[in-house]
């Protein structure tokens, strides 16, 4: 069996496409590969429109299925090849898009999923969605990215007393607001003085920070108003104000530089003074980086509106970090008060977000601040003074993430469900051949009566 797969970002272009629409794609697409391995030959497609078809009829001329998987989003998926082709997709909103804006059909989510004729989404709460959308029993599969296995490296038992003292070393743009003195910063001064941090820091650097605290740390596109960043931060620097050994480290990940600290700098402007540390860290990590910041936090915060699976979250669970988080959308699939400390949230009317008409259609989820406030001041009350609760929330967050993204568990489910799309494909194929035969049987006996 050929697996074709197709993301717009590649490898060679995920720098410059950092934080930019869609580019998540590459990395759930990087995590099902070994996977996918397992289960056929996996070939990488640069252009589908000119690869698929062409590598599809070789494929059918001796007899071996070919599945075309698309880590797209339905509107920016291809619907008129030949090859089997799935959506693999993520979602994180109430209803799915539903309307042909500017000329386009594929706007309708439904018209793409209907010519594929199946699909797979990365939450229950998106499959539910789906089939509200088209009927009950349409074939969509609810399948995260398997990618607890990758950091089970960094996944140790927290000892007791759990260690207060941690370095992170990397190579990335840092700031540091113990280091800035943001509060002695005159409002009129406030441009230039932050005009000099970039420049100061406009080229990443090696270095090892060092930490003395609860660490908590967050990844997000500050570009991206579902991250809902804002609560996250003010929420920190008012219940940890008093605090100088609460850390909060914030991994921003968007291409440019300037937009993604002066947005940073300029609400934390407003917050300080503070006695709490704020660490702002950007650029593309290294795998060891990355892993690095795994490894000194202590927990993994999420305050956004909606998540079609979230990723950050997902590793930092996976390697034993209990979460501060809403149990909304996908993340209802792993959260829970066993691994997190679950932050209170309620529906709100918004938009599709590609819909430039920006017309209320669906909804996202609203966060109570409080809730948010008061889930940080309790989660560092475990650390400092609940170690054994702590231990059992990080085997929890463990054990809930196996169950729910591992390779083991996601192959299994895959391989069903490629073996019923094949199985459907192989009996349309032989229904097709044979109605094609008595079509040309009966084109003989007319041209003989003739």
């Amino acid at each position: 069996m050929k697996i074709l797969v197709y993301s717009a970002t590649s490898q060679s272009s995920l720098e410059q496409q950092l934080g930019m629409a869609d580019y998540s794609y590459f990395f759930v697409k990087k995590m099902f590969m070994p996977v996918l391995a397992r289960l056929g030959e996996v070939i990488d497609i640069g252009d589908p429109a000119q690869e698929v078809d062409a590598i599809y009829a070789r494929a059918s001329a001796v007899g071996e299925f070919c599945l075309f998987l698309s880590f797209t989003p339905p509107h920016k998926t291809v619907t008129d090849l030949r090859c089997p082709s799935v959506c693999v997709f993520a979602w994180e909103y109430g209803t799915l898009p539903s309307e042909a804006w500017g000329g386009e059909p594929r706007n309708d989510w439904r018209y793409v999923l209907g010519r594929h004729g199946y699909a797979i989404t990365h939450s229950a709460f998106a499959a539910a969605t789906v089939r509200a959308a088209l009927r009950q029993d349409f074939p969509v599969l609810s399948l995260p990215a398997p990618l607890w296995d990758s950091v089970q490296g960094l996944c140790q038992p927290p000892s007791l007393p759990l260690p207060m003292r941690r370095q992170l070393a990397l190579t990335a743009s840092v700031l540091d607001t113990r280091e800035l003195g943001l509060e002695q910063v005159a409002e009129a001064e406030l441009p230039d003085f932050i005009n000099g941090l970039l420049s100061r820091i406009a080229q990443p650097q090696a270095l090892t920070l060092d930490f003395a605290g609860v660490v908590y740390t967050a990844v997000f596109n500050p570009n991206d108003g579902r991250k809902n960043w804002i609560d996250l931060l003010t929420a920190f620097c008012w219940a940890m104000r008093a605090h100088e050994d609460a850390i909060l480290l914030l991994k921003l990940s968007y291409r440019d530089l300037n937009l993604s600290m002066r947005l940073l700098l300029e609400e934390l402007r407003r917050l300080a003074p503070f006695r709490c540390r704020v660490v702002l860290i950007h650029g593309l990590l290294s795998e060891a980086a990355y892993q690095d910041l795994i490894r000194v936090s202590h927990y993994t915060v999420n305050s956004s509106h909606g998540e079609g699976q979230c990723l950050p979250l997902m590793e930092f669970m996976s390697a034993g970090k209990p979460a501060i988080a809403p149990d909304h959308t996908a993340m209802a699939d792993y959260l829970d008060s066993d691994n997190a400390f679950v932050v209170a949230s309620n529906r709100e009317w918004t938009h599709w977000p590609h819909d430039p008409r920006a017309l209320k259609r669906t909804f996202g989820h609203r966060i109570d601040w409080q809730s948010l406030h008061d889930a940080y001041q309790h989660s560092y009350t475990v650390v400092k003074e609940d170690g054994a609760r702590y231990q059992r929330m990080s085997k929890a967050a463990v054990q809930r993430l196996r169950a729910h993204c591992s390779q083991q568990v996601i192959h299994a489910r895959l391989a069903t469900f490629i073996a019923q799309r094949h199985a459907s494909h192989a009996v349309f194929t032989q229904d097709t051949c044979t109605r094609a035969s008595k079509w040309r049987r009966c084109l003989l006996a007319w041209r003989r009566w003739l």
